[in-house]
């Protein structure tokens, strides 16, 4: 069985999308805090030694270092037979939310989450930016999961766990309240929550946290 040491930090939802899905396949890995907070992985040293494009996560497979969440996450998939897609269509429509997810709704929350919680000082005007950007992305996934219990269909995929990653931290962090103002949201979240294995990210990745701002 491959050996898996994952490189994050805990408040990192991409970490946790691999983590999860590791989790949810059955297999472990050494977790190997990474102080983001600290500035570790802006230095020269980090970037030569761990990941040249200077983000968290990275997950070594048997001593290899390997980055990016998206294609590690359809990697992992083919590898466990688990959470892809048997279709063309199916695949189509995996990679479709796959992308816009990775583009608007992460791309989108996971800097106003950093901004708005982890961040002492912010820019109102960015956040109310961002925050109105976020809005329209979360009534599209709220619309889409009115008529679709998973991302394409009945079932989850790694697009589940890709969407659900940042949505699932405390609300103190991100500032929704899903329940009642996404309720399809907040039904899918309980759906994935439901998953043999399923664990939240403050459980499955250990070690010092970030001071929240936002409390």
């Amino acid at each position: 069985m491959p050996l898996y040491r994952l490189h994050y930090f805990p408040e990192s939802g991409n970490s946790y999308k691999l983590a999860l899905m590791l989790t949810l396949c059955g297999e472990r890995f050494e977790p190997v805090w990474t102080d983001f907070g600290g500035g570790v992985t802006r230095t020269a040293e980090w970037r030569k030694a761990v990941n040249e494009m200077g983000e968290i996560p990275v997950l070594e497979v048997d001593g290899v270092k390997m980055t990016q969440t998206a294609p590690l996450l359809l990697k992992l998939a083919e590898q466990y037979g688990r959470f892809g897609a048997d279709t063309e269509d199916e695949k189509f429509e995996l990679l479709r939310w796959l992308f816009w997810d990775n583009h608007k709704l992460t791309g989108y929350m996971a800097t106003y989450r950093f901004m708005r919680a982890f961040t002492e000082k912010n820019d109102p005007q960015v956040l109310k930016h961002f925050r109105r950007r976020l809005e329209d992305f979360l009534g599209i996934l709220d619309g889409h999961l009115e008529h679709n219990a998973f991302a394409i269909g009945a079932r989850p995929t790694v697009a589940d766990i890709s969407m659900m990653a940042y949505l699932h931290y405390p609300s103190d962090e991100h500032g929704f309240d899903f329940a009642a103002s996404h309720p399809a949201i907040h039904a899918w979240l309980g759906r994935m929550a439901a998953l043999p294995g399923w664990k939240p990210a403050y459980e499955l990745l250990p070690g010092k946290r970030m001071t929240n701002y936002a409390k």
